[in-house]
């Protein structure tokens, strides 16, 4: 963690475009960012979104600019989901004519992942993560999934119920 005097140091050379300060924030949390981007478009898609994100911080000063100090990790992950829902709505409207009703669908859907991302980034612990992803996500059988996690089918059964009413009150309150 920095202090104060060489955050304020690595926030001014970033709103400058220094290549050594975007080049420490993309090696910090490039990572982050693909895991963002990757939960709506996928792996690959994610990668060139990430890459584009890097890109467009080293060319557009607007975009530095916009980053006022804080947590570097959130704002990263914030553009990267923004950048990921549009490159999912160019594609659409590329691969297939909509209706009205189509995009609708095709939004609510969109505000779907969106609202699962949140709920993993703001609720969701880090332990249990994986549970979430076999059950929620995948929608693995309990059996596979305790197998998969090398957990007991109790303790499974027990876990997913705690998850389950976060997510109930976290959808409820958003």
């Amino acid at each position: 963690m920095r202090d104060v005097a060489s955050g304020d140091r690595f926030l001014a050379a970033f709103h400058a475009g220094e290549h050594k300060a975007i080049e420490e924030a993309y090696r910090e949390h490039v990572k982050r960012v693909i895991a963002a981007a990757r939960r709506l478009v996928g792996p690959i898609d994610a990668e060139t979104i990430a890459h584009d994100v890097f890109y467009r911080l080293l060319e557009r000063s607007e975009m530095r600019q916009s980053f006022q100090g804080g947590n570097l990790a959130a704002w990263l992950t914030q553009v990267a989901v923004r950048a990921a829902v549009d490159d999912l709505r160019k594609r659409r409207r590329e691969t297939e004519p909509t209706t009205v009703e189509q995009s609708t669908i095709i939004d609510d859907e969109i505000e779907a992942k969106l609202l699962v991302n949140r709920f993993r980034h703001d609720v969701l612990a880090p332990e249990d993560e994986a549970l979430f992803d076999a059950r929620f996500i995948n929608r693995l059988p309990q059996r596979e999934a305790a197998e998969l996690l090398g957990i007991p089918r109790s303790t499974l059964v027990y876990q997913e119920q705690r998850i389950r009413e976060q997510l109930e009150r976290f959808v409820v309150e958003s």
